[in-house]
């Protein structure tokens, strides 16, 4: 599996912050969904979609699941009735691998933790693991989703 080392570059982001049972994530993507259709922010390079995971859904309790779904935006975040949030994703030197196929198990990130980490002679940093889907919407097949997956390292 091709790994490469990249600068993230800094990344506004409008965000709805997921808590809880990954079952119901679904629930919040519908929220961000309705705000980015209502603010006209079509799927682009500049309204990217991301997933800053803070655990491992795997390995928590569902009421300790935490993840940040993103769309990357170049505007600040007007208070709004979806509680969609401004934060940033810092520039970050990061172990960038691609993942094909379902988002139900990214295997590029266990990848990344499980082979790759340990013989890197790189660390992590304390900003987690994200997620940028590269191409979303009701028209992508599940096995032909592409899912860039970002190692924060330093």
């Amino acid at each position: 599996m091709d790994v490469e080392i990249v600068d993230f570059p800094e990344t506004k982001v409008a965000v709805i912050e997921h808590h809880g049972s990954p079952a119901l994530e679904h629930e919040s993507v519908k929220k961000l969904i309705a705000w980015r259709i209502e603010n006209k922010l079509l799927p682009s390079d500049i309204h990217r979609s991301y997933g800053i995971h803070y655990n491992d859904p795997h390995k928590v309790p569902p009421s300790e699941y935490r993840v940040d779904l993103c769309i990357s935006l170049q505007q600040e975040v007007p208070e709004n009735r979806y509680g969609v949030l401004n934060k940033v994703i810092p520039v970050l030197r990061c172990a960038k691998k691609r993942h094909y196929g379902s988002r139900k198990n990214i295997t590029a990130a266990q990848y990344l933790y499980e082979q790759w980490l340990p013989d890197s002679g790189v660390q992590t940093t304390e900003f987690p693991i994200f997620f940028h889907y590269v191409n979303v919407g009701p028209q992508v097949q599940e096995s032909d989703m592409i899912t860039d997956v970002y190692l924060p390292v330093f």
